[in-house]
């Protein structure tokens, strides 16, 4: 980016100038006025990494520069996009932005997608001897948008090549739908020492798949439960999973959720549940026993 030492910038011309010019000084600018150190930053990253689940990924600096200790997959990096694009909105256009200009230099984003194909918003090229020529895509058709990822090629055109296969192959066979929309009742379950017998769960989100086209699938839905709700209990805590099935094939998996608030019922009623809990699961306890034996 081409930062002059002592100068000042804006959080939104940083990130420009991460995101388009790939600038290692912005990228240590903002590291350090985030959490005082590019250290201290790299280790949100590395928190940041596992909380997504990305288990294949360590950082060792906020520059992306070559380290044995510093790496990731395709399939981590996918995640980290995933996750960018439906939460990142405020900056996510500026993955799809050709050129910055900043001290009167005029740099081009690496990402050679943007300038062929409009259908291409993203998302983020990178280069070292040890990793290769990568790329992490963004593509969206006709509603349907798919992320790719390419490590490890040879050389930037090839690293292009290879997302424009990924992204035909991904468009011509496979499809997204939404199965399952977040807020929805999905059932109405038993609860326990509260004022209302029952309590409403679902989805906080919607349940949407990328899967391979197929006009025959039937999709099944299967409720399990952690085990009794039990009042007082809020709206969004985590009391099961919805898992989708097709002939027998698990699709995919979410976390089932309370939709609304659920107070204490009286002392009567929470005496009663309790006393009644307890033989209920005391019987069951004995039957699963039994079954063993």
């Amino acid at each position: 980016m081409f930062l002059k030492p002592g100068s000042s910038a804006s959080v939104h011309d940083l990130l420009s100038g991460v995101i388009i010019d790939s600038g290692n000084d912005a990228s240590v600018a903002l590291a350090e006025h985030i959490t005082g150190s590019e250290a201290g930053f790299v280790g949100m990253m590395n928190s940041t990494a596992s909380t997504l689940g990305m288990l294949n990924t360590h950082f060792m600096n906020a520059t992306g520069l070559q380290d044995p200790e510093h790496y990731s997959s395709a399939r981590d990096m996918a995640t980290l996009a995933r996750k960018l694009i439906n939460e990142g909105t405020t900056y996510y256009p500026l993955y799809a932005k050709k050129t910055f200009t900043w001290n009167g230099i005029q740099q081009s984003n690496r990402n050679a997608l943007l300038w062929r194909n409009s259908t291409y918003n993203g998302l983020k090229t990178g280069h070292t001897e040890a990793a290769g020529y990568c790329l992490v895509a963004s593509s969206q058709q006709d509603g349907q948008r798919l992320i790719s990822a390419v490590l490890g090629a040879s050389s930037a055109h090839k690293r292009t090549a290879e997302t424009e296969k990924l992204m035909g192959y991904g468009f011509r066979f496979y499809d997204t739908q939404t199965y399952k929309k977040g807020g929805e009742v999905l059932s109405q379950v038993a609860l326990w020492k509260g004022i209302q017998p029952y309590v409403n769960v679902g989805l906080l989100e919607d349940m949407t798949l990328t899967l391979p086209k197929n006009k025959n699938r039937d999709v099944e839905m299967r409720l399990a439960f952690d085990g009794p709700i039990e009042a007082p209990i809020t709206a969004g805590t985590v009391v099961g999973r919805l898992d989708l099935f097709d002939a027998g094939y698990k699709l995919g998996s979410r976390p089932l959720v309370v939709l609304v608030d659920a107070e204490q019922g009286h002392w009567w009623r929470r005496w009663w549940d309790t006393v009644h809990l307890f033989f209920t699961q005391t019987v069951r306890i004995w039957f699963d026993e039994a079954q063993v034996t």
